[in-house]
This record gives structure tokens, sequence and C-alpha cells, in this order.
């Protein structure tokens, strides 16, 4: 047999293990990327809105409320200095050990550091401790989140018959908006049903105690899940890499940078729509539920467009989509905060639903897939997780802090345009040189 035939054969056998899994098999990998990847992300992102909203007041309380904001989003972005790791960590795991027991792993992690938040002591019950405390546990998120992504991608899509990989990488992507949606959604029910003493009290903690039933919702669905058939291909033939880490930087470390580089537009206008906008708003005499409504319906919103994202990209590519996105990024975000500034709350909302529920999800929807398609199956799960909590370490847990920092006190929100606008060079460059692989054979 001549060696083209050999590897013609090859490819077959590999593409013949994937599409020939039972839809059953599928929808499972599906739901228990879509409900793990929604625990994770509910649990991280709640910690935002309190951060926003609350814990200025609680655990970081100054006489200028516009450091306890600071201080506040400083602890946010504290995570993501530690996210890298955390997924060097579990990346290293899973490419080594499995898919799936890392996922359990980064879940329990996750579920045990918010719950344990839920029972803190405020700054008024044990000064600066408060503080420290809670912002020792933000690092424990940070390391378990750093963990999930790659795993709960990876499990979409290497499940995924490869003329839907697109659509089945936004799924564990709308995993992040449902997260966000049930937190916002949780603190809008306890703002509206509770007076201001009572929330600022105890009411804050119920959203992070609930998280303990939704981690074990989430650890159920994911042992049902058998692990990806591109990790059994690996250990049946005995390929596990010894060190991934070491094998990335040495044979692909190109990818690794552009995965960096398409991460940046992504979490900057992410968490200024979904997290920043919060703080903004209220600030801007909105109260604290129009904020919260506003980016909770760009969330769910977000969600279908997401998957119409992905299935699109099946069809055109996903390359195209992901630079048409980062344009329209930079154009439209002085506009927003132009058009927040005129202190309507339908303007507010359809505004939000605009740029959150709209832009961001085109690159919203294709990056998991996008980065997944560009490193080699006994690597992947390392490389897809360094590229992505890297790039959201240098961007996205500082945009919040570099936007309050650059509008300041007067209200100078056309230099956020300019910090938009230079994450999106950085991506649109990154992202138009990286090859497009939709459509062909994910382990060719």
């Amino acid at each position: 047999m001549s060696s083209h035939t050999a590897e013609s054969s090859a490819q077959s056998s590999r593409e013949h293990d994937v599409e020939s899994i039972d839809r059953s098999t599928r929808m499972r990998a599906l739901m228990g990327s879509a409900v793990g990847s929604a625990v994770e992300w509910y649990d991280y992102f709640l910690y935002g809105t309190m951060a926003s909203a609350v814990f200025g007041h609680l655990f970081f309380p100054s006489d200028d409320p516009f450091m306890e904001t600071v201080l506040a989003l400083a602890s946010f972005s504290l995570a993501f200095l530690v996210r890298p790791i955390g997924g060097v960590i579990f990346s290293h795991i899973g490419d080594r050990i499995g898919r799936k027991k890392t996922l359990v792993m980064t879940l329990s992690l996750m579920g045990i550091s918010t719950a344990a938040m839920g029972l803190l002591p405020t700054h008024a019950q044990i000064g600066v401790s408060a503080g420290v405390l809670l912002t020792l546990l933000r690092l424990i998120q940070g390391l378990a989140l750093g963990g999930e992504w790659g795993g709960g991608v990876l499990l979409a899509v290497e499940y995924s018959p490869r003329s839907k990989r697109g659509f089945y990488g936004a799924v564990p992507q709308t995993g992040a908006l449902f997260g966000l949606a049930l937190g916002n959604l949780t603190v809008m029910g306890l703002d509206a049903l509770l007076p201001e003493e009572a929330f600022l009290s105890w009411g804050w903690r119920i959203p992070f105690l609930l998280s303990a039933l939704l981690v074990l919702l989430g650890l159920w669905i994911r042992n049902k899940v058998d692990e990806t058939p591109a990790f059994r291909k690996i250990k049946s033939e005995r390929k596990e890499v010894k060190v991934p880490i070491v094998e990335i930087f040495k044979t692909q470390w190109p990818a690794v940078l552009k995965a960096i580089g398409a991460k940046f537009i992504e979490t900057s206008t992410f968490f200024i729509f979904a997290t920043y906008v919060i703080s903004y708003a209220i600030k801007l005499g909105y109260t604290r539920g129009e904020a919260l409504s506003a980016v909770l319906v760009a969330a769910v919103i977000a969600i279908p467009c997401m998957l119409a994202i992905g299935a699109l990209s099946d069809r055109v590519g996903r390359k195209s989509l992901y630079l048409i996105g980062t344009v329209l990024a930079v154009i439209y975000v002085v506009p927003y905060f132009w058009m927040l500034n005129l202190m309507s709350v339908p303007v507010l909302i359809i505004s939000t639903v605009i740029g959150f529920g709209a832009i961001w999800s085109i690159y919203g929807a294709l990056l998991g897939t996008f980065l997944a398609e560009s490193f080699t199956a006994d690597v992947r799960y390392t490389g897809i997780s360094l590229g992505y909590q890297v790039g959201a370490a240098l961007v996205g847990g500082t945009a919040p802090l570099i936007a309050t920092a650059l509008v300041g006190t007067n209200n100078n929100y056309p230099l956020i345009g300019v910090f938009i606008g230079l994450c999106a060079v950085v991506s649109f460059v990154s992202v138009w040189f990286t090859r497009d692989r939709s459509g062909q054979v994910l382990d060719d």
C-alpha cells in the first residue's frame, strides 16, 4: 500500500470514528458541556455583578465611592492573573488523563469557592481580613475557570460532526450567557423582593449559596458523558505527550500567539458590555435593576444569535465572520456609551442588546471552535486553554478597571473606544494570519 493510500485510509478511519457516533451520545456531550459551563460561569460572573453593585461597600469601604468601586473591580480582575496558571495545570491533566476527569475537578473547585463566599463575614465584622478572604476565594475561582473553559469546548467540538463543528462549538459558549443571565436574574429578583438594608445585610449571600445545588446538578450530568473520541484515540495509541506545555512551545507556539491575539476583542468587549456597564449606568443615575435588566435581556437574546452564527460559520467559514464582528465592535463602542448618556431605559436596553447580544455574539460564538481547530489533539486542551486564558489575563480582567480609570470622574467615555480599537487591531491581525479549517477533518 502506498504512503498516500495509507494516509487516506487513516484519515477516513479517524473521520468515521467521529461521524458514526449516535445522536444521543452527541446530545449528552453537548448537555454536559453547556450545563457545566453555565454553572461555572454563573459562579464566576456572579462575583463580577456583585463587585459592580455591592462588594465595594461591603468588603472595601472607603470615604470615596469611586475608590470602593475601583477596589472591588480590582479584586475581580486579580482572578484573571491566575487563570493561565489554572489553564496550564488542568489542561496538563486534560491532555494526559482525560477531558472528563478534569472537568469534574474544575466544577467542584468552583462550586466550593463560590459557596464559601456566601458565608464570608464582611468588613464591618472582621475588618480588612474580609476583603483579603474574598480576594483569595476569587483567585480559586480563577484557577478553576482556567481549566474549565478548554475542557468544556473540547467536550462539544471533539464530539461534533465536521459539518456542524461551528454550531457544536457555540453551545458551550452560550453556557456562559446562561450563567450570566441566571446570576443577573437571581440578583435582580432579590433586589426587587428585599429592602436595600436586607439585601446588603444578608440577601446578597443567597445567590452564592445556591451555587452548591447547581454544582451538584452539573456533576451529575457530566458523570454520564464518556471521554471524547479524540482523547480515546490518543490513549489507545499511547500518543499522550508527557509535558504538553513544553510540546506546545516547541512545535505550535505560533498558534498560541494567534489564539491570545484573537481573544483580545472578545474578552475586552464582553466585560465592557456585561460587567462595566452595570457600574457605569448606576453612576449615571440608572437604578441597579435597570442596569441588570439591560445585561440580562442582551444575554438572553445573544444565546440564539450565537447558535445561528455557529451554524452559519459551518457554511461560510469562521475567519471572515470573526473579522466582520471585530470591525463592527470598534465602530459601535463609542456610540454605545453616547446612547447610555441619553438617560433612557429603553435606549439602555436596546443599545446593550445591539452591542452584547448581536455584535459580541459574532466572535463570541466562534472563538471556541476557531481555537480548537488550531491545535493537534495531543496538546489541544493545553493550546486552547493557554491562548484563551493568557488573552483574558492581559485584557479581560483589566477591561472594567481600565474603563473605570479612562472614564474617571469626567465621563471621558470616548477613551474606551481607543482601548477597544487597540484590542481590535491585535485580534484582526491575529485572525487574519490564522488558517480557516471550517469543514475540514478535525484531526487529519
